[in-house]
């Protein structure tokens, strides 16, 4: 496995829901019918950062609302969580409270974060409000089809509501448990193969650490991993290859030395193929949901013409496979990445 700097040079650019995704997100019960949107929630006068337990800074920010918009908020986001979590049966949310909005105008949806606590035990959960993206909404739904994880989140005209993922973030994970002595080191690293295999397939891009999360499970003699993204706001835009292969940034170098420690060429290979495996089944049980996402790409912006010409080649050369210059649209190189998956899978 290699590592390099690769950098992503500008923010992409927010691209609107056409009405093929709607149709499709409506008929996958995706959609719903909110009482307050994104841009209601950017009507605060003015904001305070968030700082972590050590003073530094978070990149979020608390933002002020006169009383009464607060009090406003406060009731449509406490719905919003029951339409997430119980498909509205607001009885969820009797003994709840919302304790923060946080917002972080870093990332491209600039999401903001709310905290909902059940004052009868302090438990507490987080969800996301985030204006709605179609690109976004595509790496969301690879997800749940291509990948072992399931996502949960609900999409209303501009606006999108996500669950909150579980996880120590990837970076810092590597920074304080990575060597940790009870941890199964190639457990981690065959992890990490398998996440990358996966984010090239899907051209899930800029999976550097802190877009990633780490869910650890004891298992009855050791500890099990799994690498789940939390960021798709990269979801196959950017022209090079690179970019959806985690393996080249070097936020994610932690991860690779533990590959290059700990495994071989032939096991790399092993897990790759398992990881192959394991997505030609979630294909064929998915088969009609993927054809139906397909389907709805059809006419929907979702990257440059150049990003697409480069990426195309930049596969084609990957794979050593000219079909990859037919492809017209993003979609079709994912297409085409699925298919390769399923022949490879049955030589």
């Amino acid at each position: 496995m290699e590592i390099e700097d690769v950098i992503i040079s500008r923010k992409k650019p927010i691209y609107p829901v056409g009405q093929g995704l709607a149709k499709y997100l409506k008929l996958y019960q995706r959609d719903a019918k909110l009482p307050i949107s994104y841009f209601d929630l950017l009507n605060f006068q003015e904001t305070v950062p968030v700082m972590d337990k050590f003073g530094n800074d978070t990149y979020w920010e608390t933002p002020l609302y006169p009383q009464y918009v607060q009090d406003q908020l406060y009731d449509g986001l406490k719905i919003i969580y029951a339409k997430l979590k119980a498909s509205g049966n607001t009885r969820i949310v009797q003994h709840k409270i919302i304790d923060r909005i946080e917002y972080c105008a870093f990332g491209n949806t600039r999401p903001f974060r709310i905290r909902i606590i059940n004052r009868l035990n302090d438990v507490y959960d987080y969800f996301y409000i985030k204006q709605a993206d179609a690109s976004r909404i595509y790496g969301l739904e690879l997800e749940e089809i291509l990948s072992p994880n399931q996502v949960n989140y609900l999409y209303d005209f501009e606006t999108l509501v996500e669950e909150h993922i579980v996880g120590i973030p990837g970076d810092v994970f590597s920074k304080t448990r990575i060597n940790h002595v009870d941890y199964n080191q190639t457990r981690i690293a065959k992890e990490f193969v398998k996440f990358n295999e996966r984010c090239t397939i899907a051209l899930l891009g800029d999976m550097r650490a802190y877009n990633f999360v780490m869910q650890i499970t004891p298992d009855f003699d050791d500890f099990q991993f799994r690498i789940r993204a939390i960021d798709f706001d990269q979801q196959f835009y950017e022209g090079n290859a690179k970019v959806y292969m985690p393996q080249f940034f070097k936020e994610c170098y932690p991860y690779v030395k533990l590959c290059i420690e700990h495994l071989t060429d032939k096991t790399v290979l092993q897990y790759q193929q398992e990881e192959r495996s394991s997505i030609v089944h979630r294909v064929r049980s998915e088969r009609h949901r993927i054809k139906d996402l397909r389907d709805a790409s059809i006419g929907q912006e979702l990257s440059t013409v150049e990003n697409i010409w480069k990426l195309k080649e930049g596969y084609a050369k990957l794979y050593n496979n000219d079909q990859y210059y037919r492809c017209k649209t993003m979609t079709d190189i994912v297409e085409l990445n699925v298919k390769n998956v399923i022949r490879s899978v049955q030589i």
